[in-house]
Formats: structure tokens, sequence, C-alpha cells
């Protein structure tokens, strides 16, 4: 259920309430002089709270997994382990690092006592910063893909224990 919960939501956020904030409809509600900057201000602090889900969700995620090595005999998944960290390691990376740039070059970009090239150059750097995390979060979908497919297909049987022992 986690696995699905977190795919869900990351698939809502990305697809879903992400270009939301940068529709027509927000731009109506904000107006034209609000628009550009509220409306990734609202944005982040959106992102901020998607971080923290996912984060949520990584940590549950890999204490089910331990929960299934130690009290189901399950052997160790190296590779969902290593999805796993790897999905974390994203996680942190756009959490703590991308998320908290991109903030700082937003309120650069929007500054009313900056000069325009500095303005300009905010911006630009926003882009390159944003389309980089784009790319990490389809990333971290398809890995949410890739988990939630082995979450829900597992090959391998329980190690101490036999399904038939449960039959009728």
């Amino acid at each position: 259920m986690n696995a699905a919960v977190w795919l869900g939501a990351a698939v809502f956020f990305t697809f879903g309430a992400g270009p939301a904030f940068f529709s027509p409809d927000m731009q109506a509600v904000l107006g034209q002089k609000n628009y550009p900057y509220f409306s990734g201000a609202i944005a982040q602090v959106v992102l901020a709270r998607y971080f923290r889900l996912n984060l949520v969700c990584a940590v549950i995620a890999l204490a089910h997994l331990l929960a299934e090595w130690l009290y189901m005999g399950r052997p160790a998944r190296k590779f969902s382990l290593g999805l796993l960290a790897g999905l974390l390691l994203l996680i942190l990376i756009g959490g703590g690092a991308l998320q908290p740039h991109l903030k700082t070059l937003h309120v650069r970009r929007y500054a009313l006592n900056a000069l325009p090239a500095a303005r300009e150059s905010a911006a630009r750097s926003f882009r390159v910063w944003h389309a980089l995390a784009q790319f990490l979060n389809v990333v971290m979908i398809g890995g949410l893909v890739i988990y939630v497919w082995r979450v829900t297909n597992p090959r391998d049987t329980l190690r101490f224990v036999s399904p038939v022992k449960f039959r009728g």
C-alpha cells in the first residue's frame, strides 16, 4: 500500500498539481501582476511538502523491507534495497539541495531591488536547475514504477514456511 501511495502521489504532483500552479486558471486567480511570483512561491511551499511525503514513504518502504527480512524470513533482496537507497538519495538531493536552491533563485528572479541583469541571470539559472529537478523527478517516478512492480510481484518465497501449510 505504501508503494502505491508513494507512486500515486509522485504521479499526481508531477502531472496534476504541479502544472496547475502555472495554468491560466491560476493566472486568473492571482491576477496578471501577482501571477509570476506568487504561483512559483505557492509551488515551492507544496514542493517542500511533496519531498516530506516522499521521505516518509521511503522510510516506510525501508522499514517494510527490513521487517520482511527479519520477521518473515525472506532473504535480503539486494536489487530492492539498492533501488530504495537510490530513491532515497534522489529525495535527499531534491529536497535538501535542489528545492532550497530553486527557492532562492525564485526570490532573486523577482526581486524588485535587483538589477535587470541579475534578475535575468537568476531566471536562466532557475530554468537550468528546474529542468534538472524535473529530470530527477521523472527518474524517481520510473524507479517507483519498478519498485511497485517488484512489491506486487514478489519472486522469492518464504524461507522457513511453505505456503502449502496454510491451505485448508
